[in-house]
Formats: structure tokens, C-alpha cells, sequence
């Protein structure tokens, strides 16, 4: 009996090997994708804002890497005594202002010279609800924790969406003409908007990015939204907040996206990365043993074995702990 409904993921015409470059940006569902592919050492910028939930400050904040935008003193303001950035999570926050700048700028820096020679941009949309600051209606992408008369709420329409990730990425080619893009909607339950608002902001996520996928070239969808609500469908995949995907969810969603983006190769080499990876984190009884010197031994065979094949992976951190 098949307990699962079918859902067929069309494959990419060439799959993401170990070769490309990928910059993630989006909700705090990328975070998940982004330390899968870090974990199996592919080599990624993921989110140089931090976390970002609305088209809008997703399509801001490409502009600023594709435009190398450095931020200024005028650009922060003093909050609950730090200093903040309307376009940036509260990671970039600082009671030093220059500090935080700092932070700022190099992440812009590192993003700019990233996307352009990257191969892939992975979007992870979370809400269409955008909040504008009242005073000026500047969209922002993280509220830290500002007085709610301070901004106004919007729920985007599909073509507002549309446009602004039409032009970011347009604009990205110029830099990038090799760029390709993923979609991705997020499957977290933004349920702060209560269940109809949040599916209705899906829904027009859903409907945007679709468009997007059909009026560029390149541009595909990944539906880890339709893993988790449609084929999944059951509480027992979400966390105790009955809002965020757990760990087997996550894992399932993981698992369909190697299958579907990533090349067979690529595929077979993470299988035997994770052998590396799981040895690398395990933690002898007895490390004075000749049967654990061994052990470490083997491992830097096998680790050597690979870079003779794969020169561009980087395994320091398992060789630190095997020497």
C-alpha cells in the first residue's frame, strides 16, 4: 500500500554537482537547505542579510550584492540600545555602531563578489505580508522589536511580487548572465496572521513564483511547500508549535531535493562524505588504542583518496580531528 500521494518533481536539466556556487536567500527554511549543503561541503552564501520572510526584502537586498551597496551611519538607527539596520536581521546588530557597520559591509562585500560567479541563486519566500515604516513607507525586513504603530502592514499583490523579483533578477544577469534561479516557498506557518491570512499570502507566493518561473528563462521551482503540507500533511512532522517543520520533515524535504537538483555523481560523493563526516564526529572511548589510531588512519586515506579525485573540497575540519 502507498500511504504517500505522488508528487513528481521534474529534474533539472543539469543537476548541481560539487563544482557550482550557491547563494541562498530567505526565510528561516533556507537555514535548513543551507547547512544540508554546507554540511556536505558545497560551497554556499547563504543569507548575507540574515534571515528575510517578504518578496520585497528579498528583491532589496540582491539589489544591494548586485550593486555592492555599502551602508552608511545614516543607514542605522538606535533601538533598545543597539544599533540596526532596516534591511538586515538582528544577527548584524551591535551596541557599537561602527561594529555593526562593519558587519554590514563585509557581508555585502562577500555577497557581491559571490553572486558574480555564482551558478545558482536558491529564494526561499516565507509571507507576502510586507511592513513599511509609516513615517516614510520604506519597506523593512525586520521589525527588532519596534513599537507596532511604527509601521504599516501590506499584504503584497501577486504583481507587486512579480515585479520586484523580476527586475532583482534581471538585474543579477547583467552582473551574472550564467545565473539560475530556484524557487522555493517556505512550508513554517506564518500563523502570527492567523490561519486564513497566512494561506492566502501563500497562496500568492505560490501564484508569483510560478509566473516568475515561466517568464524567465533558467528560473525553476523546488515544492518543499507542497512536500511538507501536501504529502506530508500530518502534525506529527511539525515542531511543538504546530508551526515549524521538525527534523523528519526537514530530513524527507532534504532527501527529494538531492534526488531532484543534484546530479547522480554529486550524489554518490555525498554519500561518501557522509561516511567521512559521521567518523569525523565520533567520539572514542579509548582514543590511546592501536585500533583508533587505525581507525583516524583509514580516514585520512579515504579523505586523501577523494581530493585526489575532488581537489576543490575542503575537508580541515575532519582532518583536524583525525591527525
Amino acid at each position: 500500500m502507498n500511504f504517500l500521494l505522488d508528487l513528481n518533481i521534474e529534474p533539472l536539466p543539469i543537476g548541481i554537482d560539487h563544482k557550482d556556487s550557491i547563494m541562498l536567500i530567505g526565510s528561516c527554511f533556507t537555514e535548513h537547505i543551507a547547512d544540508r549543503l554546507s554540511k556536505y561541503k558545497f560551497q554556499i552564501n547563504s543569507n548575507p542579510n540574515g534571515i528575510l520572510f517578504n518578496p520585497l526584502s528579498v528583491a532589496n537586498s540582491l539589489n544591494s550584492y548586485t550593486q555592492n551597496i555599502q551602508y552608511t551611519h545614516n543607514n542605522l538607527f538606535l533601538l533598545n540600545e543597539l544599533w540596526n539596520s532596516w534591511d538586515h536581521h538582528t544577527n548584524f546588530s551591535h551596541p557599537n555602531q561602527e561594529q555593526a557597520l562593519q558587519l554590514i559591509n563585509n557581508s555585502q562585500s562577500a555577497a557581491h563578489l559571490f553572486i558574480k560567479n555564482a551558478n545558482w541563486l536558491i529564494i526561499t519566500l516565507g509571507s507576502a505580508f510586507q511592513y513599511h515604516l509609516s513615517e516614510n513607507q520604506k519597506a523593512v525586513a525586520n521589525n527588532h522589536r519596534a513599537p507596532a504603530q511604527w509601521f504599516r502592514k501590506e499584504l503584497l499583490s501577486i504583481a507587486t511580487i512579480v515585479n520586484a523579483l523580476q527586475n532583482s533578477i534581471t538585474q543579477a544577469r547583467q552582473l551574472n548572465p550564467a545565473l539560475k534561479v530556484i524557487f522555493t516557498i517556505s512550508p513554517v506557518r506564518h500563523i502570527r496572521d492567523g490561519v486564513i491570512a497566512n494561506n492566502r499570502s501563500k497562496a500568492r507566493l505560490l501564484e508569483a513564483v510560478h509566473t516568475l518561473c515561466e517568464n524567465l528563462q533558467s528560473t525553476y521551482y523546488f515544492p518543499a511547500y507542497e512536500l511538507v503540507i501536501d504529502i506530508l500533511r500530518d502534525y506529527r512532522f511539525y515542531d511543538i508549535d504546530f508551526v515549524h517543520p521538525n527534523y523528519q520533515a526537514t530530513q524527507f524535504v532534504w532527501e527529494q531535493f538531492c534526488k531532484s537538483f543534484i546530479n547522480n555523481p554529486t550524489q554518490v560523493l555525498m554519500e561518501q562524505l557522509h561516511e567521512i563526516i559521521t567518523a569525523a564526529n565520533h567520539k572514542p572511548r579509548f582514543p590511546e588504542t592501536d585500533a583508533h589510531r587505525n581507525f583516524k588512519t583509514n580516514q585520512i586515506n579515504k579523505i586523501n583518496q577523494l581530493l585526489s579525485l575532488h581537489p576543490h573540497l575542503n575537508f580541515t575540519t575532519e582532518l583536524s580531528k583525525f591527525m
